[in-house]
């Protein structure tokens, strides 16, 4: 039976409450970072937050495709309720927010799996209080992997504040890494350009600009919402944390960006491109035109004197054959000149 529980936990992506990982951060303890699960993070909760230290705080980061994630958050962690209602509106579209007095985000990220298709983009929810960090998503994501494998590593933010600041850096270092796999692409699909090999970029193309639109849509709004909300942070917000969050924004920014000037040259390209399909086509018209006009005389002769009728020119004529042979001959010299002098 517990083998099964653990089978259950595991392909659910958390523990029996649908926690992925779960951090105590203390600066003043011996341990600054320590693991916990969701049985002592919610002792840790139900106490009030044991004030060993004014400076620890709590990160959870839960599955929400998991049945009891939410029943348990409902239960220990005294949430606001714009961060229920943000789980249940299902809009993607970004948002930071004040809450009470906690920070609640709604951010946009990549499927940990990602396969640059439109497709591979999920939705990340986040409540961020003096002493409590939820973060919760139904996909697994780059972005917060990265914060989670950072943690793991060693790396112990000193407040909730700046733990947001890590997941939006790593959150900016992902679509970085975006911007240089699409860059990559976009190069070979040039380079084949230039050596005439069409093949189906125009179709690779599409994907790629699709992606970086959809991206552009979703995460734009993210670096003005963070703004808004810094030129009135809450009281527990330190300066120097409202600071780093101001650069991590300008970061982003700049990300965005770069991906607004992608989106412009793949354009660039898929109209060359269409150029290039359109003076093809045009060139097997003009093929095809050619060898219809030069048809044309001996299709009219040949219609003329199948007639069986009497009277037909040259019927008795012993060269009559190569007469009309030359007379074909002449008109189609004629109309391939026409033809040519019109294609100059």
């Amino acid at each position: 039976m517990p083998a099964l529980h653990d089978l259950a936990a595991n392909s659910y992506g958390g523990d029996e409450a649908g926690l992925i990982c779960g951090y105590l951060f203390d600066a003043a303890a011996p341990e600054p970072v320590r693991a916990i699960d969701s049985a002592q993070a919610a002792a840790w909760l139900d106490d009030g937050a044991p004030p060993s230290s004014d400076s620890a705080f709590l990160w959870l980061h839960f599955n929400l495709s998991h049945a009891q994630a939410e029943r348990w958050l409902l239960r220990h962690a005294r949430l606001s309720d714009t961060f229920y209602e943000a789980l249940h509106e299902g809009l993607p579209s970004t948002r930071i927010e004040r809450a009470d007095d906690s920070l609640i985000a709604v951010i946009n990220d990549v499927h940990f799996e990602f396969s640059f298709e439109p497709s591979d983009i999920s939705t990340l929810w986040i409540s961020v209080g003096p002493r409590l960090v939820v973060t919760a998503r139904a996909k697994p994501l780059r972005s917060v992997d990265a914060l989670r494998t950072a943690v793991k590593a060693g790396d112990a933010p000193r407040s909730s504040t700046e733990l947001l600041e890590h997941l939006l850096r790593a959150q900016a270092d992902v679509l970085v890494k975006i911007v240089r796999g699409v860059t990559s692409r976009i190069d070979r699909i040039e380079d084949e350009l230039l050596a005439g090999r069409l093949d189906h970029k125009r179709a690779r193309l599409g994907v790629l600009r699709r992606l970086l639109v959809r991206l552009q849509r979703l995460l734009a709004p993210e670096p003005a919402a963070l703004f808004r909300l810094l030129q009135g942070p809450p009281a527990w917000m330190a300066e120097p944390d409202a600071q780093e969050l101001r650069g991590s924004t300008e970061e982003f920014s700049v990300v965005l960006r770069d991906m607004q000037a992608l989106q412009e040259r793949i354009k660039l390209l898929q109209e060359e491109i269409a150029a290039n399909v359109n003076e093809d086509n045009n060139r097997s018209l003009f093929v095809l035109t050619v060898v219809t006009v030069l048809a044309l005389p001996i299709n009219i002769l040949a219609g003329l004197f199948g007639m069986n009728v009497g009277g037909i020119p040259l019927a008795e004529h012993k060269h009559g054959f190569w007469i009309v042979v030359a007379i074909v001959a002449s008109f189609t010299a004629v109309a391939a000149w026409a033809a040519f002098r019109k294609k100059r």
